[in-house]
């Protein structure tokens, strides 16, 4: 496969909803699940599909993407086929479009038109870079192909409450698209199940001419906002093109029995919350395990977690928690949470529900709950996080509605 598609991966957003987890990298640079970048799950499901032929798109902030893809993602030079090639915005179409970053989804693709020409490829898999979910991307192909489609858009039943977050489409009896819009306000639903709307995941399967001949078409339409949801695929459903909608729970994942069904947008504070704690559950429906699935990410050379202290209520424990290497747990507990590299929890310390990030210190007798804390933090003895939300709020922390605390990197208690 790895000739005739080429993979795009759309990680330029800025997360500004994730903030302050995003103050100082883009979202797809997010950690998430104790080791992995958001942008990692993108990049194992084109690898895990044998699409060996990757550029990144990124704009916001890339500096921590970029070093995390330089040090973790790289094919050995002699391949000259395989590579993950990093695409920062530089207004390579200065001439005709004068000093402007990417304008939309779509207009970052235009502006790396030359890319895909170069490539030569049969098939583009244009990809978004921040969600978090598993994919083997050859099967949507196997079928875009074998349906003839010039577009497929992988999609997936949502409740109709929230269907005015994501492209909505309509289908007919043979999965070919006849509407779309783009977050609409009132949805259609499915025919079938009333309270549920059918909706794009963002990840689109391309001919590669009907993609430039669409993306130029729009690079030249005023008032457009380049944007394959608003824009491109409204157009080419307008001008008879073939889309046909790809069912992602019908996407089979070797090792997995049953559907596959996991796909977050962790696009908000409490959505990262949320799938972060799905994964400290007893049965994970996003197996991070699956030897049949690997997931890969930039190599850190830590030692192992380290649990000490056995008296009494000085314990080092970690019960329903993910915990990554260099971590110590020094007679302090910790329950349904997820620790980053470096972490620490000293003595009688209390964590439950909440991540820590890299390099995280929790000081003796503090206590933590329900937070979200970024690299660099050291919580000192006997203080809280998570327990007095007034205490929190005046700390300039930011708090969701439902009451999560969000402790900005490298933050200084006073």
């Amino acid at each position: 496969m790895a000739k005739h598609i080429l993979g795009m991966i759309l990680a330029g957003g800025q997360g500004t909803r994730l903030a302050p987890l995003t103050a100082k990298r883009s979202k797809p640079a997010v950690p998430f699940g104790s080791k992995f970048r958001i942008i990692d799950f993108a990049l194992n499901n084109f690898i895990n599909s044998g699409i060996y032929s990757i550029y990144v798109l990124t704009q916001f902030k890339a500096q921590s993407l970029t070093e995390h893809i330089q040090r973790g993602w790289r094919f050995g030079s002699f391949l000259s086929d395989y590579f993950i090639t990093l695409v920062p915005a530089q207004m390579y179409r200065y001439e005709e479009l004068g000093p402007v970053w990417y304008r939309g989804t779509a207009d970052a693709i235009y502006q790396n038109l030359h890319l895909v020409e170069n490539h030569g490829a049969e098939h583009v898999a244009i990809f978004s870079g921040d969600h978090i979910y598993k994919m083997n991307v050859a099967h949507m192909v196997e079928m875009h192909e074998s349906q003839r489609a010039d577009i497929t858009i992988a999609a997936y039943p949502t409740p109709l409450a929230d269907a005015h977050r994501f492209g909505i489409m309509q289908v007919d009896e043979r999965g070919r698209v006849t509407e779309f819009q783009e977050k609409p306000k009132d949805a259609k639903p499915m025919p079938d199940r009333p309270t549920m709307a059918l909706a794009s995941m963002g990840n689109y399967i391309f001919r590669r001419q009907v993609l430039q001949d669409l993306l130029e078409a729009d690079a030249r339409e005023e008032g457009s906002q380049h944007d394959f949801g608003k824009n491109i695929l409204p157009k080419a459903l307008k001008d008879g093109y073939h889309i046909q909608y790809y069912d992602f729970t019908r996407n089979p994942i070797p090792g997995r029995d049953g559907p596959n069904t996991y796909w977050r947008d962790v696009g908000t504070l409490e959505a990262y919350h949320e799938a972060s704690m799905d994964l400290v559950s007893v049965n994970p429906e996003f197996d991070l395990y699956n030897p049949d699935w690997a997931l890969r990410t930039a190599n850190e050379y830590s030692p192992p977690a380290k649990f000490v202290h056995e008296s009494g209520d000085r314990m080092g424990r970690a019960l329903n928690s993910l915990v990554a290497g260099g971590c110590i747990i020094s007679g302090g507990v910790v329950r349904e949470s997820i620790l980053f590299r470096w972490a620490r929890v000293n003595s009688y310390a209390e964590v439950s529900r909440s991540v820590l990030f890299d390099g995280v210190d929790i000081g003796r007798h503090a206590k933590v709950k329900n937070a979200i804390i970024d690299k660099g933090v050291r919580v000192p003895p006997n203080a809280s996080v998570g327990y007095d939300l007034e205490q929190d709020k005046a700390r300039g922390f930011t708090l969701t509605d439902s009451g999560i605390v969000v402790v900005p990197k490298n933050y200084r208690f006073v």
